[in-house]
């Protein structure tokens, strides 16, 4: 389920918002102000965010510039501020898309999918259970891996790398996603982490693991995973 955080003051928004959003299957959470969606999206780690601009606490443009600090996350900006200087300073600051109010709600998720498209990621695709290869299978619900009929024994860590990987076949997971995915926020520049459990990962499953099949690394970018 991809996990929306919607930041808006005006009640009657939210509630069109999170009515719209859930009736389409996505988890919302709501902050009224700006401190408290700092706190939702750091607990939280939303897939993408709906950020208004005009917050009682704070402007939207340094919860934009706070969020980048440590994700990627897509930041859409919904504001009835129309000026090109404001709206070039949010997205400057890193937000993804611009939305003027007022909006019309196809629009709006129509945006939505695509900020979610254009990460490259989905956390975990509910209807991926089961994973076979040539060589070794993965039970996405039992928290299993098989190869040549023997269960192979994975650290928490491990399979976390490998769920991820495997949820998302042919799809390049980057480093900085892995990292924060895995070992959380303030570990999202240890890439030397990705690398000896990678090589453990491969020297489990791979037949060669000097030549990975499956667990395939794309210099100076991430890995993927090819069933």
């Amino acid at each position: 389920m991809t996990r929306v955080l919607v930041v808006e003051d005006d009640p009657q928004l939210v509630r069109a918002l999170v009515i719209n959003l859930q009736a389409r299957h996505y988890g919302v959470d709501a902050a009224p102000d700006g401190a408290t969606a700092l706190r939702l999206a750091a607990a939280f780690q939303p897939d993408v965010v709906l950020l208004d601009l005009g917050l009682p606490d704070m402007d939207g443009v340094d919860i934009v510039k706070a969020l980048r600090g440590w994700s990627r996350m897509p930041i859409l900006v919904l504001s009835a501020r129309q000026s090109s200087d404001e709206k070039v300073a949010a997205l400057d600051a890193g937000a993804d898309d611009y939305i003027t109010k007022p909006f019309g709600m196809d629009e709006l998720l129509a945006r939505l999918r695509a900020a979610v498209r254009r990460t490259g990621y989905t956390p975990l695709v509910p209807e991926t259970t089961f994973v076979e290869t040539d060589e070794f299978t993965i039970d996405l619900l039992a928290k299993k891996a098989v190869r040549e009929g023997r269960d192979v024994r994975l650290t928490p860590t491990e399979w976390h790398l490998l769920e991820i990987l495997a949820t998302n076949p042919g799809r390049l997971i980057t480093q900085r996603q892995l990292l924060q995915e895995v070992w959380g926020v303030s570990q999202s520049n240890k890439t030397n982490y990705l690398r000896v459990y990678m090589a453990q990962l491969r020297r489990k499953l791979e037949t060669d693991p000097s030549h990975p099949r499956y667990l395939i690394t794309e210099p100076g970018m991430g890995y993927r995973f090819e069933g």
